[in-house]
């Protein structure tokens, strides 16, 4: 596929775009900033004329595109004032989200967050493991842009039948070198933000790969996560110590490590199947 990805020079964004160049296909980076190169375009996304030259045709880049993988944003709460993340976010994805719709690009897959679940879990999740059933539980200004861009979402698809828009609710994002620094043993109450989630950014892309390929037309959304924790303390004790009220959905769902951030869906109806972990060392 001929495929866009906002957000490229990003943690995420950089190993998505690498990995989906090296199963084949024509990848064109797009972002606020990065080197120049024949694949990649320097966009400032909140600007919507310079998103449609962008995905249109900039020079020689590409010759009309198949897919959008939309990651760029400003990445976590707290990084910005909440009034410029708002801004910045919510402008960025309208703009992405319109002007594919207007050119015709009728597969989009893009971030949304595991913080719509309820992060930072102050207030106490539903119950465990969490999943994509329950409404959204928005705490942050991110978190509600996040939401907002998975409703707009909805609507998209309400007024374009054959367009087919994925969220992908990525955990916290991890390289190999990050690895270092795990374990975390310590407070269990320093790592309850996410239920001790993570992902591995190979298996993210991994995750948008499968959605571009097998998602329907329409919207739907998934957590994505790796297929364990960030420690080597048990769930049982974790849950017990932290989040003793909260029920337990299903016992089976709750292994020693297993991830507290339900991959069922995913892995159900995307095919996702994570296979890095910090306990490999790689």
């Amino acid at each position: 596929m001929r495929i866009a990805v906002t957000g490229s020079s990003g943690k995420l964004g950089s190993v998505v775009a690498r990995e989906l160049r090296a199963a084949g296909h024509h990848v064109i980076g797009i972002d606020r900033v990065g080197e120049r190169s024949p694949d990649f375009v320097r966009v400032d996304l909140t600007d919507y004329g310079q998103v449609v030259d962008a995905l249109t045709a900039v020079g020689d880049t590409h010759d009309g595109l198949d897919a959008l993988v939309h990651l760029a944003a400003i990445p976590a709460p707290g990084l910005a004032p909440d009034v410029a993340t708002f801004h910045n976010n919510m402008a960025t994805t309208f703009n992405v989200f319109w002007a594919a719709t207007r050119l015709g690009i009728d597969r989009i897959v893009y971030a949304s967050s595991e913080t719509v679940l309820g992060l930072p879990f102050d207030v106490p999740p539903p119950y465990v493991p969490v999943d994509e059933e329950y409404p959204a539980r928005p705490e942050s200004v991110y978190s509600l842009v996040k939401h907002l861009e998975e409703q707009l979402a909805i609507e998209l698809v309400r007024w374009h039948p054959t367009l087919s828009i994925t969220a992908l609710r990525f955990s916290n994002v991890m390289w190999p070198e990050d690895y270092a620094a795990f374990p975390y043993d310590g407070d269990p109450h320093e790592r309850k933000w996410n239920l001790w989630g993570y992902i591995d950014a190979r298996d993210g892309a991994h995750a948008v790969e499968r959605a571009l390929e097998v998602a329907p037309a329409g919207f739907d959304r998934f957590i994505i996560a790796a297929a364990d924790t960030v420690t080597t303390r048990p769930n049982a004790e974790l849950l017990a110590e932290v989040f003793p009220d909260v029920p337990i959905r299903s016992e089976d769902a709750i292994g020693e490590h297993t991830t507290l951030l339900s991959i069922d869906k995913a892995r159900r109806l995307l095919g996702y199947d994570p296979t890095h972990s910090w306990r490999d060392g790689r």
